[in-house]
């Protein structure tokens, strides 16, 4: 299959780059250029798209990479919106002949909102917070492609786990020194996913022609963040005997730190029904993959 993919050198897209290939893909990478690429202009060659059988678009500004600002908040957003805008309508514009048949659109669970106790599928509407209003403009960009008949997935994937990754790199240096905490009550529902599983979702997505629209790209279990900060110290053999005061995380987050308290309890219910298997549902294998010396790719 060749596939044409948008953020391929960043965390998820190097990896999934590297898998695809090992399974006999062919996978170009759109490497941007102002004449052939340039999402913030809506420039985009569509000769880079002509005749591929399926594009990937995992571009975006880190959520976590700053505080949000009232300028990094329209970084996050013309990162993806600008980006999966000119992708879907470059698609649109081909002759059907010359169309993928595929778009994968990144999206997160953020859609969400706080959903407390609640268990969501992907038919619950979006929230009312700055990521769930980022995750509904983000999904709606690519509506040009789907109009014109390409079969489009959203990834609405949940933080990864990986040892290099953003949820778990930052803490392991604190919980190695016995310092890792509850956030604030720690009751929340946390929404995740291991990375060989990442991978394999996505990858299975990729194949299966019959489906379409949003998917959660979540574990098979979910946990709460107490438990998660319990099993990443049982796993590390060090304490984690504290919490942290959501007054605290706002100081030092801003408002990121209000999202580290929502609660998400997000169910994969169109992979669960499409028969697809976790290699690790649950938070106990999924930390023991994630803390291995090298990163599982592969299943």
């Amino acid at each position: 299959m060749r596939i044409v993919m948008a953020g391929a050198s960043g965390f998820l897209g190097t990896r999934l780059t590297d898998r695809l290939r090992q399974h006999g893909h062919d996978v170009h990478r759109l490497v941007r250029q102002p004449a052939t690429w340039d999402p913030g202009q809506g420039r985009l060659d569509s000769e880079l798209l002509a005749g591929a059988d399926a594009v990937i678009n995992l571009a975006g500004a880190n959520i976590g990479g700053q505080r949000w600002t009232a300028g990094y908040k329209r970084v996050l957003r013309a990162s993806r919106v600008n980006t999966t805008d000119t992708i879907a309508r470059t698609i649109a514009r081909l002759p059907a002949a010359d169309r993928p048949r595929a778009l994968l659109q990144s999206s997160a669970v953020g859609w969400y909102g706080d959903t407390g106790d609640q268990e969501v599928t992907e038919e619950a509407s979006a929230g009312n917070t700055f990521l769930a209003d980022l995750c509904r403009v983000w999904e709606a960009a690519a509506r040009p492609a789907e109009d014109a008949g390409v079969r489009v997935v959203l990834l609405r994937t949940a933080p990864v786990l990986d040892r290099t990754g953003s949820l778990l790199k930052p803490l392991l240096p604190l919980f190695k020194l016995g310092g890792g905490a509850r956030l604030g009550g720690g009751r929340q529902w946390m929404a995740w996913i291991a990375l060989a599983d990442w991978l394999g979702a996505t990858e299975f997505l990729l194949e299966r022609e019959d489906l379409a629209g949003p998917v959660n790209l979540v574990s098979a279990r979910q946990c709460t963040n107490a438990e998660f900060t319990r099993a990443l110290a049982d796993r590390l053999h060090r304490p984690a005997l504290f919490s942290v005061p959501g007054p605290v995380l706002d100081v030092v987050l801003g408002e990121l730190g209000g999202e580290t308290r929502r609660s998400q309890r997000v169910v994969p219910a169109v992979l669960r029904d499409a028969g697809f298997s976790w290699a690790y549902p649950d938070i106990e294998s999924g930390l023991a993959a994630a803390l291995r010396p090298e990163p599982a790719i592969g299943r």
